[in-house]
């Protein structure tokens, strides 16, 4: 055979190949089309727009053959129904906070956060590296449920309220908007808790019906107008030194999944987790300086609110622990974890953080 026809030859076989081979991939991914509900208003950029990026992902690494199609709170079901609707099939998966449900079960709150407990990144490493996420999904498995870390929010804001707090007295009988465990800790120092969906937050503190509400950070705080209903601006929310959001699916829909799909969700929420981050750390510096000129107060909390809260936290895990078999099981590796990441960011973080901080107040 000549050049030129050794050319045309093997230039018709690439052809010819590259022809047969664009539908055997597409006759590969089957289509599936599912549907998310999330437990954030569409106002809430960041923590909505994870439901977005996961799927825009999803659908771009399969070439549109794995369509997820993302709904707001209230668009399909409440904010804090979320994990019951892909529970019981009303929708495959959701995005929304475990921590959002320990009415059904305390241990829910380990995948989102404990009060007093791991920041960002030391969840990220107890979730991924040290068997939090093995315990995470044999808990989900029982209720029916795949879960996948799919964004955080990092260390939050104690929230905001009418009238200043300067001691653990001043707790007593407050009507506080507060989510997960940190609202049963809360309530043993004399805090009314009231867990209400994003969304709904705002009318609440204006009409009075609740003192004060905490939600996240400056960020999503700035967005949600707290600033214009209430004037002090509590921090840490010890309650939440991170919160982990979860992408839960119904483990029948997970299952009955390619393991090529599989795959590409694991991979695009894991980009949504580590974008989440990075968006709530710039964000948050640019937004509290707004809301301190808007006129918010900015307030420590007391040093006897803090102690006698992480009392009472304490207490109560080892409450749980002892009549809970699953809580037990989580904080059984979660404790020593907690400890153990402690001794080091006491020894490296810490010191640098605190360093940082102390120079660039003095660089003003």
């Amino acid at each position: 055979m000549d050049r030129r026809q050794f050319v045309k030859a093997t230039g018709a076989g690439v052809a010819a190949s590259a022809t047969m081979a664009a539908p055997a991939v597409a006759q590969s991914l089957p289509k599936v089309s599912w549907r998310l509900t999330s437990s954030y208003p569409k106002s809430l950029d960041t923590l909505f727009g994870l439901s977005t990026q996961v799927a825009k992902r999803v659908a771009e690494a399969t070439d549109g053959q794995f369509q997820i199609q993302p709904f707001a709170a209230g668009e399909i079901v409440p904010a804090l129904q979320a994990l019951d609707s892909v529970q019981n099939g009303t929708v495959e998966c959701s995005h929304t906070l475990s921590s959002f449900y320990i009415g059904k079960d305390p241990a829910f709150a380990f995948e989102t956060s404990l009060p007093f407990g791991l920041n960002t990144r030391q969840n990220n490493a107890w979730l991924y590296q040290g068997g939090g996420l093995e315990l995470c999904r044999a808990f989900m498995k029982t209720h029916n449920l795949h879960t996948i870390p799919s964004g955080n929010t990092g260390a939050q804001m104690g929230g905001w309220f009418r009238k200043e707090i300067k001691s653990v007295d001043d707790l007593k009988g407050l009507k506080f908007r507060i989510a997960g465990l940190g609202g049963r800790i809360l309530a043993k120092l004399g805090v009314v808790p009231q867990q209400i969906g994003g969304g709904d937050i705002y009318p609440a503190l204006e009409r009075g019906t609740i003192d004060a509400a905490e939600f996240s950070g400056p960020l999503d705080d700035e967005k949600l107008g707290f600033q214009r209903v209430a004037k002090y601006y509590y921090y840490p929310g010890f309650w939440e030194g991170c919160a982990n959001v979860s992408f839960l699916v119904n483990l029948e829909k997970w299952e009955g999944l390619p393991p090529a799909y599989k795959a590409v969700l694991e991979a695009a929420c894991a980009e949504a987790n580590a974008l989440c981050v990075a968006k709530y750390d710039h964000g948050n510096p640019d937004a509290l300086l707004r809301l301190v000129q808007a006129g918010a107060e900015l307030r420590p909390f007391p040093q006897d609110v803090m102690q006698a809260a992480f009392k009472e936290a304490m207490a109560l895990y080892a409450e749980l622990a002892a009549s809970n078999p699953a809580f037990k099981t989580f904080y059984e590796s979660w404790l020593p974890y907690w400890k153990k990441e402690n001794l080091w960011f006491r020894v490296a973080e810490l010191p640098f953080d605190a360093f940082n901080a102390q120079m660039s107040q003095q660089m003003r």
